[in-house]
């Protein structure tokens, strides 16, 4: 009878199909949810729109957009930390909730040390823009007026911690001046604002402000930028008009939350690299004028490494205050 019964379990065995881990289930078998923590309309968002519709089509599976934005990316960056990590909620984001925010606000709700890297994505330029109306075409004109009138000229920032917000401390550090600075919710409502006249500067992505330059909506002086950036050649680098050694670059990255497998990240990365390789694709992030970037985990998380240790010492130089 013990034969028999060893038998039989062993039998009754072979049918059970051991448990599989998230890692090694078909991915992705429903909707994938990419949060991008800033309000809808700027460079982020846009990229991940691209990113989303591609991911989709190679997945077969629908990979939507969600916007939550608030508290310079904080808010949706904490709503992502908290979820399952199991592929289906990620994080598509410029740098401050993963390089910066660490720097600048005392409670986030989150750890960014705990991302899991899945790729970066694509880098690219800030632009100084100005209101057309500003009397001044060039940083020399802008730096002259802030000069004669410390802490009036205003400028708009996408929240506090943002590249946008540093390259504007930056600015204010290398040039000798003070700016009134305005933080916004996101670059789209702040862009709207200098169109408006309301606010005099910004450090926008070119992805929506080059467009509003060539309707002759707002006026781009210089680029952040080592090297000129070939949609504005004319345009000279901050660094060659008189400000040496200023370097103003953002860039995008995907994570997913904490404790998510590796080997279920490492296949995210490997389709979402698959994706951006694309001639087409590539050429319609180009298109929004940034550059995309096909490297592994391990370059990322590198990357977000030496990108946190950057902008770290510039804060720490500007002394800005813990939020």
């Amino acid at each position: 009878m013990r034969a028999i019964t060893l038998v039989v379990l062993s039998a009754l065995t072979a049918f059970v199909a051991p448990a599989k881990s998230p890692a090694e289930e078909v991915y992705p078998s429903r909707v994938v949810r990419i949060v991008v923590p800033y309000p809808a309309g700027g460079g982020t968002d846009t990229l991940a729109r691209l990113l989303a519709d591609q991911l989709s089509r190679k997945w077969g599976q629908a990979a939507i957009v969600e916007n939550i934005g608030g508290a310079a990316g904080n808010i949706g960056a904490s709503e992502v930390a908290r979820t399952t990590p199991d592929g289906y909620t990620l994080l598509l984001s410029s740098p401050g909730p993963i390089a910066t925010n660490s720097f600048l606000y005392k409670e986030m709700g989150y750890d960014p040390a705990r991302w899991v890297p899945i790729a970066l994505l694509a880098t690219g330029p800030y632009v100084l823009v100005l209101r057309t109306s500003f009397e001044g075409s060039t940083v020399a004109d802008l730096i002259a007026r802030a000069r004669a009138n410390p802490g009036k000229i205003t400028s708009a920032t996408p929240g506090i911690g943002s590249i946008g917000h540093l390259s504007t401390v930056q600015l204010e550090m290398l040039a000798g001046i003070k700016t009134a600075q305005i933080p916004y919710r996101g670059l789209g409502q702040a862009i709207n604002d200098i169109i408006a006249g309301h606010v005099d500067m910004m450090f926008d992505t070119p992805t929506t402000s080059l467009p509003l330059h060539r309707d002759g909506k707002v006026k781009i002086v210089a680029v952040g930028t080592t090297e000129r950036v070939r949609e504005l050649a004319e345009l000279p680098t901050l660094a060659e008009s008189g400000l040496p050694g200023y370097r103003a670059v953002t860039w995008y990255a995907m994570v997913a939350p904490p404790q998510t497998p590796a080997t279920l990240a490492d296949r995210i990365n490997r389709d979402v690299v698959d994706v951006l390789a694309r001639p087409d694709v590539a050429e319609k992030v180009r298109g929004i004028q940034m550059e995309p970037v096909t490297k592994t985990r391990a370059d990322a998380a590198q990357f977000f490494l030496e990108e946190t240790e950057l902008w770290g010492k510039v804060i720490k130089q500007a002394n800005i205050p813990l939020q």
